[in-house]
């Protein structure tokens, strides 16, 4: 959602291959209509995750994007944001099992600084190879938790979320194959949306 380039995760045995952040860039970008169904998938992941993942390293799970907002168009990937321990413990001891799951897995940069790798994102596909959901995995003090903001700010403000909705839908015919373009092309409304949801909040 707010990814302006990725980073291969580095293990004691292998580097992750260029063509994978190849690929990861160069998807298609594909708006739908809502899916009624995908809060349910989320809570599907969710179940699959805490029953998967050893529970001292994980903590809350949150749906969050597009999907997460009632009646918008969205890329039909479920977003889904995990609070982690650390990241160290991540890369250690959460990657290898979801790894051997089939998940790719990079190195995100923060929304609020491009240039340092901030988290850990995993890929989730299905037996076709197309992409299902997106598991953003940070600690509790990550500033990226403000997504949470800019979900519910939509949610309260249908409006709001009809132009964002109208912004996607003019992003994607313009970089159809290009999911840098497409995010950086959302960061400006997003950034002034979330701005905005920090004054309304606050002021309730």
């Amino acid at each position: 959602m707010f990814a302006h380039a990725l980073h291969p995760i580095r293990t004691g045995i292998m580097e992750e291959p260029e063509k994978r952040i190849r690929r990861a860039i160069e998807e298609e970008v594909a708006i739908e209509a809502y899916d009624p169904n995908w809060p349910r998938l989320f809570e599907q992941e969710k179940r699959h995750l805490q029953a998967c993942l050893p529970p001292g390293l994980i903590g809350r799970i949150e749906h969050f994007g597009s999907t997460a907002i009632p009646g918008l168009a969205a890329k039909p990937i479920i977003d889904i944001l995990v609070e982690v321990s650390s990241l160290d413990a991540t890369e250690k001891i959460i990657m290898p099992i979801l790894q051997a799951q089939g998940y790719d897995y990079f190195w995100r940069p923060s929304w609020y600084d491009a240039n340092v790798p901030a988290y850990i994102w995993f890929i989730k596909r299905d037996a076709t190879g197309r992409r299902t959901h997106h598991v953003h995995m940070l600690e509790s003090d990550s500033p990226d938790w403000e997504r949470l903001l800019f979900r519910d700010y939509l949610i309260d403000n249908p409006d709001v979320a009809r132009e964002y909705e109208a912004l996607k839908y003019r992003i994607a015919r313009e970089h159809p194959n290009d999911r840098i373009a497409y995010a950086k092309g959302k960061t400006k409304f997003i950034a002034q949306a979330t701005r905005a949801a920090r004054k309304h909040y606050r002021s309730r």
